[in-house]
């Protein structure tokens, strides 16, 4: 039987043509932009990116876009941290609904999804007249802001800390259990610490998504400048008004927040690695 000896030259070849091919995808489809956005925002020097971000437009929408991030964050950990707990810790009936539950937000486009809000919460809503009559105001509000993004960004936390506490197992919390340790002892010194590298990643990539969501924001806010305007949607409206400047600053912002998320996704995956 003959052997067939493989080139060893060809062999080198391949995996330096894939790593060409990608680095060159990811210079064009990922770099170029971040530097194009960086270079229109600086274009016409410090005292212009200066003056368009301190524009009280600009600061609204990034005082508002930050209290939204603030106000959604703590509340989708805290859904994320109860879910994964009892899917993973209970058997009930309904368990496989709620799991599919959760990945809803995934499946369904944030604008649909901003309709139904609309629909619901609107004046001419189901919920609409009672609202209007008990003076409650839902949408091109906050509350309406805080209530999509919520919807959007609801799986981050839960998905990221599921299978953790599934491969875990429950054994060292009932140990701690059987050792006297009440609940709240348990949760903090076993289950939190077991769990932490996963919390914290499932809530930089909710922060992420919180900070950037779009679609479903633009529906139920009502793009009202200096009001309800997160800073997606004060970047849209200064392209609008043909202030690419402007616009290009605000969206620099934009920008930072997703690099310094990317490289606390880095290091979160490198612990959870370790």
């Amino acid at each position: 039987m003959q052997t067939l000896a493989m080139d060893p030259t060809r062999n080198r070849l391949m995996p330096r043509l894939l790593i060409g091919v990608a680095a060159l995808l990811t210079l064009l489809i990922v770099v170029a932009p971040l530097v194009y956005i960086f270079a229109r925002a600086f274009g016409e020097g410090w005292k212009v990116y200066a003056a368009n971000l301190m524009h009280p437009a600009t600061v609204h929408a990034i005082w508002l876009t930050s209290i939204v991030a603030l106000i959604v964050v703590p509340i989708n950990v805290a859904f994320g941290i109860a879910a994964a707990w009892a899917v993973a810790r209970f058997r009930f009936p309904g368990r496989s609904i709620l799991v599919t539950a959760i990945e809803i937000p995934f499946s369904i486009s944030p604008i649909i999804a901003g309709i139904c809000y609309l629909l619901l919460y609107g004046r001419q809503g189901i919920l609409g007249p009672w609202m209007q009559a008990n003076d409650l105001q839902v949408m091109f509000a906050l509350p309406g802001i805080v209530l999509v993004t919520m919807f959007v960004t609801a799986p981050f936390v839960a998905r990221e800390v599921l299978p953790l506490m599934q491969a875990q197992g429950s054994e060292q919390e009932q140990a701690a259990l059987t050792l006297g340790a009440s609940g709240w002892q348990m949760f903090a010194r076993v289950t939190l610490p077991n769990i932490r590298w996963a919390l914290l990643y499932g809530a930089v990539l909710c922060t992420a998504r919180a900070v950037g969501e779009f679609g479903g924001v633009s529906v139920v806010s009502g793009n009202i400048r200096g009001q309800t305007n997160t800073l997606p949607l004060h970047v849209e409206l200064l392209f609008n008004d043909l202030n690419a400047t402007g616009a290009f600053a605000a969206a620099s912002v934009l920008t930072l927040l997703a690099l310094v998320a990317l490289v606390i996704k880095a290091v979160l995956e490198g612990r959870r690695g370790a």
